[in-house]
């Protein structure tokens, strides 16, 4: 005969079944006082911006202070490219030599492991190759403009690019020009770059109007689903927008007031504060690095609604290792997902990669 399971015991079960289960978040890089080849987790990081995998399942990530880093599958950090001053020096020569400029984003093709780095003070991408390690500068000339529409990327000018992005076949790689207003792509076939949005003008553009001849605030970056849709984060207006395949733009979140409200609600009601970066996930919703609120958020395509996924709002170091929205951030400018769908944070102002874990 088998006895009642007693109500406290299965209280007790489903309480330690939700705790197992649940999310943490946890230091994957920076906070110590190590360099070149040290754990990961004991590497002192400045303001860390960009992060991406690469087919074999290194972390890469990019500095604003003129330093590529590889984090190998040991948990290993490396010094790969930059050699920590200012400059646009080394094409041709070993990445770990040559300089960079202020870089904010990086992009890896995930079938060529080459790495783009958006080089925003140089207004260029420049090109690691994977196999050789050499730098190249693929997009722009360094100098600034916004030449070259329907031209090879190589020959075209640029402003600051703030923003680097493959689309997931790595066909099409997003670039955002803060700097001119505008966002445009390369083909990664033919190498020529075409104009998405933006006509250089400052401005709001109407719900179904054309991209391409619509004015922008401020692209500070963008990113591409599977489907072809464009999604565009304006930083100080407080903005989602996206660009259809037909080429028409509309607004999808952000009421445009700078603030912090709006969790669970209509995405287009929701407040927004400086916004940095942004990521799609497989299912095509929109992860936003919502730096001065120091917040993670995601926008659900499905239902139009805004939630938040980490961060408590308030600028600190506090919660590592418990719930992820109970983590202090501070100013986060990244938010990305490796292969597998696991959430990693560019947690900038305190100089340290976090990884959501479940």
């Amino acid at each position: 005969m088998h006895r009642p399971i007693p109500l406290f015991a299965l209280i007790a079960v489903a309480c330690l079944t939700a705790v197992v289960s649940a999310e943490k978040v946890v230091v994957v890089a920076g906070g110590g006082t190590g360099g070149s080849g040290s754990k990961a987790t004991d590497a002192k990081l400045g303001q860390v911006f960009g992060a991406q995998f690469d087919p074999a399942g290194n972390l890469w990530v990019v500095e604003y202070s003129n330093r590529l880093w590889k984090i190998d599958t040991a948990g290993v950090i490396t010094a790969v490219a930059g050699d920590g001053t200012k400059g646009n020096k080394g094409d041709g020569g070993p990445a770990t030599a040559a300089q960079l400029n202020v870089p904010h984003s990086l992009a890896i093709d995930k079938k060529t492991g080459d790495v783009y780095i958006g080089d925003t003070g140089n207004y260029t991408v420049r090109k690691i190759d994977a196999k050789t390690g050499i730098m190249s500068t693929f997009a722009g000339t360094g100098t600034k403009g916004t030449s070259g529409n329907g031209g090879l990327a190589s020959a075209a000018t640029f402003g600051g690019l703030y923003c680097v992005q493959f689309d997931p076949q790595c066909e099409h790689l997003v670039l955002a020009d803060l700097d001119h207003k505008q966002v445009r792509v390369i083909d990664m076939k033919t190498g020529k770059v075409t104009l998405a949005a933006g006509n250089g003008q400052r401005g709001a553009p109407a719900d179904g109007a054309d991209a391409a001849a619509s004015p922008l605030a401020d692209p500070r970056a963008a990113a591409m689903d599977a489907a072809g849709n464009l999604y565009i984060l304006e930083r100080g207006v407080n903005a989602l927008r996206v660009v259809t395949p037909d080429g028409k733009i509309k607004t999808v979140a952000g009421s445009g007031k700078k603030g912090s409200g709006g969790d669970g609600g209509p995405a287009l009601a929701a407040e927004m504060n400086g916004p940095k970066h942004i990521w799609v996930e497989a299912d095509g919703n929109v992860l936003i690095a919502d730096a001065e609120n120091h917040l993670i958020r995601r926008y659900d395509v499905k239902t139009q609604k805004i939630e938040r996924v980490a961060g408590t709002g308030k600028a600190g170091t506090a919660g590592v290792g418990g719930d992820p929205k109970q983590a202090e951030l501070k100013r986060p400018h990244g938010i990305y997902q490796s292969p597998d769908g696991t959430l990693y944070i560019s947690d900038s102002y305190n100089g340290r990669v976090l990884r959501i874990e479940k």
